[in-house]
């Protein structure tokens, strides 16, 4: 059994990067696999197909890689965030899929795998002193109930956006009725990383035990809750796709 303070959480000096390019790596793989009406499909985010879904990657992955581009997508949002229901990042997202609304599936591939690794670079540079910036997160709009209400940049940089990819992967493979293969290692660190923050952040004593490929046995204090359940709805449970009680009503951003 894991304590959450053995946990090496994930940053920019150990294995960020090899993280956030394990999970485009992920996606881009389950995205060759679609057939074409794979791309009409549903998702568990309101109002996106899967192409949607892709063209807001592609979208996130361009600010990553360019500074510029980045902060004019914020401009803009700041600006048109009334028209969100007062949600500067709702804004941004759908700019996002409209700005690439008129690809077809091979497109969308193609710009994904051919921006990805940019962005994770753009990421990992991102300079020292904005790293420890905190940024404010909306409350409106499609951020639900129990997350945290500002995120520090660096943290964002190294984490939070690849769990963004890593969740749309499942996302995909559920509206698409696809099989994922997990890897121990990547997979299970993502969710450890995940169980750690979740933990620091509500602060109670638990037990957990997450099934599965990726899943893992942690704890944090003596007693308190006893929690059994599949690592991948655990994390659909912080993000706010699946409905959780007690200790579970703590989120994390993905």
């Amino acid at each position: 059994m894991t304590t959450i303070d053995e946990i090496v959480r994930i940053e920019r000096r150990n294995d960020a990067r090899a993280l956030a390019e394990h999970a485009y790596t992920a996606i881009l793989a389950l995205l060759d696999e679609l057939e074409p009406a794979d791309w009409n499909a549903r998702t568990e985010c309101p109002a996106w197909t899967v192409a949607d879904m892709v063209g807001h990657m592609i979208g996130a992955a361009k600010g990553h890689a360019s500074m510029r581009q980045s902060i004019r997508e914020q401009v803009w949002a700041a600006r048109h965030k009334k028209d969100f229901g007062g949600s500067s990042l709702d804004a941004m997202n759908a700019r996002q899929v409209a700005a690439h609304a008129d690809l077809t599936p091979p497109e969308r591939i193609a710009q994904l795998r051919e921006i990805a690794p940019a962005a994770v670079r753009g990421r990992m540079r991102t300079p020292a002193l904005m790293r420890r910036m905190r940024i404010a997160m909306p409350a409106a709009g499609s951020v639900v109930a129990g997350m945290p209400d500002q995120i520090v940049l660096g943290h964002l940089m190294d984490v939070i956006l690849t769990r963004d990819v890593w969740l749309h992967r499942i996302d995909i493979a559920r509206a698409t009725g696809r099989e994922l293969d997990w890897d121990p290692e990547a997979d299970g660190r993502i969710v450890a990383d995940v169980v750690a923050e979740w933990g620091a952040r509500h602060g109670q004593p638990f037990s957990l035990e997450l099934t599965g490929p990726i899943g893992g046995h942690y704890r944090h204090g003596g007693g308190g809750e006893q929690l059994t359940m599949d690592a991948v709805e655990f994390c659909r449970v912080l993000s706010g796709r699946a409905q959780g009680d007690g200790l579970l009503v703590t989120k994390v951003f993905f």
